[in-house]
């Protein structure tokens, strides 16, 4: 007798990311609110399902207060190590994000709460349209493709360079009275995807705006 007829095709990892519909993990669309919640000068974003049901959200945490002074009065942002969590519904944290201080290249990592690492998010090149390697176990699983930053265009691949997932300003599927194109953006996910890739898209969708894409305002 089977005792595994029940076993999804794909296990779920342990420290795996819990999915399934209504989790930062299992809907096809999330749309996160670039319109920050300021606590202490400590940025917090909404992630959102497409019906406007918050899924969880994203936090800058361990600033300390001089830091929040120096952000406040200079642009000192990139010199200077960043952590966000990515929060379910409950606000517990499901992703830690480190981003380390740089000078030119951004290098992000993903980390799950217990310390586990999942992957490294990682800039590749300084000019011209800015892609990030999307790194798991030693290797490139996927990357973003800055195809344009003022409209907001990303592709997110996997490693065969097929499109698995998309980041825009728009999506007509949205209800237009519930969001609006200036403060958020939307992550669409083409099919789904196996851990810790999942995780990965998920980590690099949510923090495009803090993490990444400060560092290239006015790019195109």
């Amino acid at each position: 007798m089977n005792t595994h007829s029940n076993t999804p095709d794909i296990p779920q990892q342990a420290g795996a990311a819990p999915s399934g519909p209504g989790t930062l993990f299992g809907e096809p669309v999330l749309v996160v609110s670039q319109k920050a919640k300021l606590i202490e000068l400590t940025n917090e974003y909404k992630v959102m399902d497409q019906q406007g049901n918050q899924l969880g959200s994203v936090v800058q945490v361990g600033q300390s207060a001089l830091r929040k002074v120096l952000r406040f009065v200079a642009s000192i942002d990139q010199y200077l190590t960043h952590r966000l969590e990515i929060r379910d519904a409950h606000g517990q944290p499901v992703l830690l994000l480190t981003r380390p201080a740089k000078i030119f290249k951004s290098r992000v990592v993903v980390t799950r709460p217990d310390g586990q690492q999942v992957g490294e998010i990682v800039q590749q090149n300084v000019f011209g349209k800015i892609n990030f390697a999307i790194n798991a176990g030693g290797r490139q699983v996927g990357a973003i493709k800055a195809e344009n930053w003022r409209a907001w265009n990303f592709a997110i691949v996997d490693h065969t360079e097929t499109e698995v997932a998309r980041i825009t300003k728009t999506w007509e599927g949205l209800a237009k009275t519930m969001f609006t194109t200036a403060d958020n953006y939307v992550l669409q996910i083409h099919r789904p995807l196996a851990e810790p890739f999942l995780s990965l898209v998920v980590a690099t969708a949510l923090t495009v705006d803090t993490a990444l894409k400060q560092d290239a305002r006015g790019l195109g």
